[in-house]
């Protein structure tokens, strides 16, 4: 099973909003649910029991290139999607 012109589409399209969005915002901050999964997979930090009040959210800041690189890819898969025939 090939990739379609519209999976492609859609792929690159995806991709290429994505690297927008990290481009825009600088750090996201996480939940308390997802800052705890995190500190549990990645043994970052101490962590705080649940009744323990308040619970401390992670920021996640990812790195100016990665947004560029999402556009890139995401620009690329577009263009080619158009050239590939459908059938």
């Amino acid at each position: 099973m090939g990739l379609s012109r519209h999976r492609l589409l859609l792929a690159g399209l995806l991709l290429f909003f994505l690297g927008v969005q990290f481009r825009v915002v600088d750090s996201f901050t996480l939940n308390e649910r997802s800052s705890h999964f995190v500190a549990a997979r990645l043994g970052g930090g101490q962590q705080s029991a649940p009744w323990q009040t308040p619970a401390l959210r992670k920021v996640v800041a990812p790195p100016r290139w990665l947004g560029l690189a999402l556009m890139s890819v995401g620009a690329v898969l577009t263009v080619k999607s158009l050239s590939v025939r459908e059938g």
